[in-house]
Formats: structure tokens, sequence, C-alpha cells
């Protein structure tokens, strides 16, 4: 439990030291946007102010995924977190649809050039691959899946921001058109990030397979004493592993013999495949 708690407390300081980051990242890239007239760069500032909403969102459910199991949630809280990421991603696919159209039907107007706007963009640059490089460090070292979330969503605002600064730069030397062409791949990536998001969560959030069964089955079913394994079935609780088993014994077996048979599947289940929450029913063959 004080190890969940230490994980908690983390994860939170790394939220907020990111989310301040995004906020400084979100001026700079509005100032350029607005200052110069570049779509594309308003567009990827759009896209920061996605980062910093992510932020507070994951802030807000990392507190309630950790809680404990209680009446109302006797699995525990840990879904929270994926369905927060399934916001994210709505988030995303929504905020993507909006740049494009806004890509494509504002008049041709071509971006004006800024020696200290292209020198803030760089800034940005910098930030943004020290943010995201440092994120997913955390995120791969916690296990955490919505700060994996957050550091793919960061790890789009580097690809992004190059392209607009190449985009801008090409616009204001007499190619307007590249400046929507750039926020039209702006609003693909987010699009793209959106729809890897939701490939992500949506298995957990239905409940698919965390296990191959046959491979359960085939594991189950050398463990000494196990005649059959009639039903097993997994699921994903949060980045945990869940798995459920029928096994059938010798009906001349003793309770406490059945017991040793069920603690070996246990066993198994945790040293083979990693997983955290098992039940394990026993019956006579």
């Amino acid at each position: 439990m004080r190890d969940d708690k230490n994980r908690e407390a983390l994860i939170l300081r790394l939220l907020v030291l990111e989310g301040s980051a995004n906020v400084f990242v979100l001026g700079l890239k509005s100032i350029v946007g607005f200052s110069t007239g570049s779509m594309a760069v308003i567009a990827d500032a759009v896209h920061s102010l996605t980062d910093i909403v992510n932020n507070v969102i994951a802030w807000i459910v990392i507190r309630a995924s950790n809680q404990p199991a209680d009446r109302e949630h006797p699995y525990g809280h840990q879904k929270f977190e994926m369905l927060a990421v399934f916001v994210l991603a709505t988030l995303l696919a929504t905020i993507a649809i909006e740049i494009a159209i806004r890509a494509l039907t504002r008049d041709n107007v071509q971006p004006r050039m800024s020696s200290w706007g292209l020198y803030l963009m760089i800034v940005v640059l910098m930030i943004n691959i020290a943010i995201a490089t440092w994120q997913r460090y955390w995120a791969k070292r916690l296990k955490s899946a919505i700060l994996l979330a957050d550091a793919s969503h960061t790890f789009a605002d580097v690809l992004t921001t190059i392209v607009v600064i190449i985009g801008w730069q090409l616009s204001v030397r007499g190619y307007p058109w590249l400046d929507t062409a750039c926020a039209l791949g702006v609003a693909a990536v987010i699009l793209y990030l959106a729809f890897g998001l939701f490939r992500s969560v949506v298995p957990v959030l239905v409940d698919e397979m965390a296990i191959e069964p046959e491979k359960l089955i085939a594991a189950i079913s050398a463990v000494h004493g196990v005649i059959e394994v009639p039903r097993v079935r997994s699921r994903w609780v949060g980045p945990d592993r869940a798995v459920d088993v029928i096994v059938t014994v010798s009906p001349t077996l003793s309770t406490v013999a059945s017991h040793a048979i069920a603690d070996a599947v246990e066993h198994l289940l945790e040293a083979q495949f990693e997983v955290v929450d098992i039940s394990v029913h026993v019956e006579p063959a």
C-alpha cells in the first residue's frame, strides 16, 4: 500500500511539473501564432492546450483511480485511468476535426515573418523534446498508462512543431498554401494519436482478454493434481492482469489437498504470466 501511495504521489508531481511546462509552451506558441497570422502555429498552440487539459484530467483521475476498493467499486478504481485516456482521445479527435475545418474554410492569407518568433518556436521544440523524453521514461518505470498516453501526446507535439516551423517558413517565402497544408498535417497527426489511444484503452474498458486462454489452459493443466480446466477468463484491471479459473481435481482429495492445488495454480499465474488478481475455483472431477 505504501508503494502504491508513493507511486501515486510521484505521478501527481510529474503531472504538475509537466502541466506547468505546457502552460509556458502554450503561451509561446500563442504569441507567435497570433503575431504572425500563421494558422499552422495557432493549430499547434491548440494542440498544446489539449496537453494542459489532459494534465488536469489525469491529475483528477489518478487521485480517484488509486482509491481502495469500496462498496460501490468492489474491484477497485483502476479503470478510471483508462476512462480518462478515452476522454482524452475523444477530445483529441474533436480538436483535430475542428482544426481541419478552420484550415480549409479560412481565407488564403500569407503569414508574416518574425525572427524572434522563429527563435521562440525553436525553444518550444526543445522544451517538448525534453518533456516527452522525461515523461516516457517515468511512464515506463511506473507502468502508468495515462503517463504513457500523455508522453505520446507530447511527442506528437514535437513532430507537429517541426512540421509547423518548416511550413511557416516556406509559406512566408511565397507559398501561403503550405501554412494551410501544415495545419491539416497537424490535424492528421492529432487524429492518428487519438486513434492509437482508442485502440489501447477500448480493449480494457470492454474487458477484452489479457492473456490467450489456450496458453493459460496449457500452463494450468500442467500443475500436479489438476485434471481439467473447464473455464478460464482473463481481463485487464487498469495496467494489471486479472484471471479467474475453474479447475477440476480428484473427488477423493481432502479440502487441504485441494487448497494446495489452488495455491499452486495461483503461484504459477503470478510467476509465469505476472497476474495480480487471481481467483481459483476448485471442483471435483
